[in-house]
């Protein structure tokens, strides 16, 4: 199935690296992808995406072409829809949006109806195209601001917000029924989402008060408290890692150094996965090298904390 994902704008990167968990993507311009989904039920499990359009068409971003376009696909709505458009920055349309939207219900055959359409037609304009199809998912924000740390039943300062532990989960590429590590598992953040999107999460932490916490917040998953850089697990025997690795000073750690525990956990990391199985690590300084030296680096990226904080997220592959 064809699908066009709307995406969120918050990083020029990210949004586009979780689709790979949902299909191949074939064209891309800002916040907005064409994929070729391998599963239909698997884009509910995105977190950096706003809507996900069934792919009718694109054209280029002009009025005619557009206008082309909706009489060539001879759209007949089953049931009351809206047709609506969404512009992105830098959009080479020239038309205003309640223009191009009262263009799409004079040409699509059917019932208008805005307050309570059972059906929505979506144009979304960017770059030098403009992509249409009917919306067949909303991904649930709101979800995802219920599960904030604050509202969970342990809570710890310095945690994941939920919508980024989604990502790295999706980035991972996890799927339904395999098992997903993270070995400084925290408030248990990750592994939730894993267990949420129907992989078996299993988080473990060298602290007993965050294996406790854990246990609070994801009841159903496999905890144990353990040093990273020893974990109790077979060799190749889990699917995926997601992970954020501990930093500063007041960090609980068994580990001389931070140098030898990155090094340690990474050795382990690279162990425990199944051979073509992904680890998603996040780390607060640049150590690509050292990881490099382990496992080849899929891809990296950075996301801005604050002044003095940059994310970087790194993608190996055993």
């Amino acid at each position: 199935m064809k699908l066009i994902v709307e995406l969120s704008g918050e990083h020029p990167e990210l949004p586009f690296a979780e689709l790979e968990v949902v299909g191949t993507v074939t064209d891309r311009r800002p916040q907005v992808a064409v994929v070729d989904c391998r599963s239909p039920c698997a884009p509910g499990r995105l977190a950096l995406a706003h809507t996900v359009l069934e792919y009718l068409g694109e054209c280029d971003a002009d009025t005619t072409s557009f206008t082309r376009l909706l009489r060539d696909l001879g759209i007949a709505a089953e049931a009351p829809f809206a047709g609506r458009v969404k512009k992105m920055d830098g959009s080479a349309m020239d038309a205003d949006v309640p223009g191009l939207e009262r263009l799409m219900g004079s040409i699509i055959q059917g019932t208008v109806s805005l307050k309570a359409p059972q059906l929505e037609y979506r144009a979304i304009l960017s770059g030098d195209r403009c992509f249409f199809g009917r919306v067949i998912e909303r991904i649930d924000r709101k979800a995802y601001e219920a599960r904030k740390p604050g509202s969970r039943a342990f809570f710890h300062p310095g945690v994941m917000m939920p919508r980024l532990a989604r990502a790295l989960v999706n980035i991972s590429l996890v799927r339904p029924g395999q098992h997903l590590l993270d070995p400084f598992c925290g408030t248990g953040g990750i592994v939730l989402e894993a267990a949420l999107v129907g992989a078996v999460g299993i988080g473990s932490d060298v602290d007993p008060f965050m294996v406790a916490g854990s246990r609070r917040n994801v009841p159903s998953a496999d905890l144990v408290c353990a040093d990273t850089t020893c974990l109790p697990f077979a060799d190749a025997s889990l699917d995926a890692v997601a992970t954020d690795l501990p930093y500063g000073q007041s960090v609980s750690i068994i580990a001389r150094s931070l140098d030898g525990l990155y090094a340690g956990a990474l050795q382990e990391i690279r162990r425990v996965l199944v051979p073509g199985g992904r680890a998603v690590v996040v780390t607060h300084r640049d150590i690509a090298g050292l990881a490099a030296g382990l496992m080849p680096v899929r891809a990296c990226y950075a996301q801005r904390v604050h002044r003095s904080l940059t994310r970087r997220i790194m993608v190996l592959e055993r």
